[in-house]
């Protein structure tokens, strides 16, 4: 008997109709866990190089994080990837919510989907009832509509439906995949399309088992209650009405105006009014003791929730306030936005028209007001009409096609990735690595675990050490006790914070954790639900596979090679691997580069970026060392990074 997972995965081949219930291999639950570590494996077993991403033979996977559907609290996300079309390599997104657990209880580990119907279709799954059904009468159909519409279909409002809206038929670049109060955001929405797949229903009533259901019991039990104590578990912003930390240090518009004194007590008070005249309730997702999503009623709107930073996003990128956000967020959802990347590529539009890269005859009909230029763009991109046909492509790709000097205005993604507005002074060495070596889309999926800054009051900083039970290594906490500036931790240090931090979001995404009760929050109070010393344990109880923390830190680095090689082989080189040149006002090409190689050298990867033969033999991963061999991306003879000749020229 499988134990915490089902044992089996569900592919549909869209272009063939077929539907098939495939046992999977125990053993490799011991290696990559599941979610996004067995969605790469996948990835690399199935989709060749050269593939391309709009094709059918491309893969969309919705990956269960391995405790999915258990008692353990927090333990919701699927991890849903595939080969990105906007970079050709791998795309990660996580949707929290009810529909992993759905899919759980449905018995299933996870979705497969290749092919791509001859015309709009959706899944309907109840346990093991799976139909391929016509969905011609949902296209156009916005999430909401989509949503309930299949739910009365089924005859059932307690199916859990993922679904894409407009944006996502019509292949849009910043389309999400639509559930409840979660998303996956960009990446898979407009692969979704591209398979003429409308939505996934599923219904699941099947037990999950444990190993040790007791022992588990009785620990997630006294888990909940110190999540549900812990003030620093969870999305802060949902309650705490003081966003001063966004709206004073991130930029505004075009990722391009930081207003440093823009908060204040009465703006503060009056948005807390706001909210709260509005608020329906708050909500969360399965099995979290935690409510971190507002429900807002807005007039002439329909329900919508946000979380985090997703409320700021619109009305700091059209310099408005927070009821412009109020009422354009539940559009957007519907139609089927990312609210992250979506702004961001209507003030890069804005900002073409202004510098006359773009003219009005490009914006034809388009209000003067900047809040109906917004809902202008908005239809026009989810429709690819005119200018939103280029937009749709993202700023890269939208910045590209239209030349002219738009590429300058391209300042704020990585890997044509959209990233969060950040333009900061002075060189942050860590967030430098994270935000250039990710393979995720946002720093957001790798910071979390260390500090962003260091804390000068030494009584302050002995009491977060003494609190901070997630250190893997005392080192890390005698770094902490040293630091005084931020750019004034030695080298090494840097590397191996980074390291700790992406290790963390990787085994969330692996187990399903929500980042906010685990990877996430430990740079808040030094307290964190999850963490290297208590996860082997939960694994143990709920599968029967014995794990340590050593055992558990090498299932993290066989899927961070796993994934680098994959996008390695996609053709990931060391030259993508820059954050925006205006990120910091201040920068030091040579050190950065010296950085960039030292994190090569530490993950035992070339001074190109790629995992060594003896790297990824040391994690069970020769198949995948021999499959890069015989594509001449490596020799077998490569030496880690800073035993390159290169970098000694670096030195010199």
């Amino acid at each position: 008997m499988r134990y915490a997972e089902t044992g089996f995965q569900l592919e549909i081949d869209l272009t063939r109709g077929s539907i098939d219930k495939v046992e999977t291999d125990p053993r490799e639950t011991a290696l990559y866990l599941g979610g996004n570590g067995m969605d790469a494996k996948l990835l690399y077993d199935r989709v060749p190089p050269g593939t391309d991403p709009w094709s059918p033979d491309n893969l969309l996977i919705f990956g269960n994080g391995l405790l999915n559907g258990t008692c353990v609290p927090g333990a919701n996300r699927v991890s849903v990837n595939t080969i990105a079309p906007v970079n050709g390599l791998m795309g990660h997104s996580l949707m929290g919510g009810f529909f992993g657990p759905e899919m759980k209880m449905a018995g299933y580990d996870r979705i497969v989907i290749r092919g791509e119907a001859p015309d709009l279709v959706y899944l309907a799954i109840h346990n093991d009832k799976v139909e391929i059904r016509d969905a011609r009468h949902l296209r156009g159909k916005g999430m909401v509509d989509t949503q309930r519409l299949i739910q009365e279909e089924l005859n059932d409002k307690r199916a859990w439906v993922a679904a894409i809206g407009p944006a996502g038929e019509n292949r849009v670049i910043m389309a999400s995949i639509d559930c409840g109060n979660s998303s996956a955001a960009r990446t898979p929405g407009p692969v979704m399309g591209a398979k003429k797949l409308k939505a996934i229903a599923i219904r699941g009533t099947k037990d999950v088992y444990l190993a040790h259901p007791a022992e588990l019991w009785e620990m997630c039990s006294r888990l909940r209650k110190e999540l549900d104590a812990n003030p620093n578990i969870g999305d802060w912003m949902a309650t705490d009405e003081d966003d001063s930390f966004h709206h004073n240090n991130f930029s505004w518009g075009n990722a391009r105006v930081r207003r440093k004194t823009f908060w204040s007590a009465s703006l503060e008070e009056r948005w807390r009014n706001l909210k709260y005249d509005h608020l329906n309730r708050w909500t969360g997702c399965w099995n979290c003791p935690k409510a971190c999503h507002n429900l807002i009623q807005w007039p002439n709107r329909r329900r919508f929730s946000y979380k985090c930073y997703g409320k700021d996003t619109y009305h700091m990128a059209a310099f408005q306030e927070l009821d412009f956000t109020y009422e354009i967020l539940p559009v957007s959802m519907d139609l089927g936005f990312d609210s992250y990347s979506t702004p961001q590529v209507i003030a890069f539009a804005l900002e073409l028209l202004e510098a006359g890269i773009l003219t009005e005859k490009d914006f034809p009909g388009m209000p003067s007001d900047v809040r109906q230029r917004f809902y202008y763009l908005l239809q026009k991109i989810a429709f690819r009409e005119g200018i939103g046909d280029v937009l749709a492509h993202g700023v890269s790709g939208a910045a590209a096609i239209i030349g002219n000097g738009a590429e300058k205005f391209d300042h704020n993604t990585v890997k044509k990735f959209e990233q969060l507005p950040i333009k900061l002074g002075k060189l942050n060495p860590a967030y430098f690595l994270m935000i250039a070596t990710g393979e995720d889309m946002a720093i957001t999926q790798i910071e979390g675990s260390f500090p962003q800054d260091p804390i000068t009051d030494p009584e302050l900083k002995e009491e977060f050490i003494r609190k901070w039970v997630a250190v893997p290594d005392k080192k890390f906490a005698e770094w902490f006790r040293q630091w005084v500036k931020r750019d004034q931790l030695p080298d090494d240090a840097m590397v191996e914070i980074v390291d700790w931090n992406e290790g963390m979001h990787y085994l969330d995404d692996s187990l399903g954790f929500c980042g906010f009760v685990s990877s996430f929050r430990g740079q808040f109070g030094g307290t964190t639900g999850y963490h290297v010393w208590n996860m082997p344990q939960i694994i143990t109880h709920a599968t029967g596979i014995e794990f340590d923390k050593d055992r558990l830190w090498e299932c993290f680095q066989r899927n961070r090679n796993l994934i680098r090689a994959l996008n390695n082989r996609l053709g990931l080189r060391r030259f993508m691997e820059r954050p925006p040149e205006d990120h910091w006002a201040v920068r030091n090409e040579e050190y950065e580069q010296l950085l960039l190689t030292k994190y090569y050298d530490f993950k035992g990867w070339t001074f190109d970026g790629i995992p060594t033969k003896e790297t990824l033999e040391k994690f069970s991963l020769g198949y995948v060392a021999e499959d890069l061999i015989k594509r001449g991306i490596l020799t077998g003879n490569e030496v880690t990074a800073l035993k390159d000749a290169r970098a000694k020229k670096e030195k010199e």
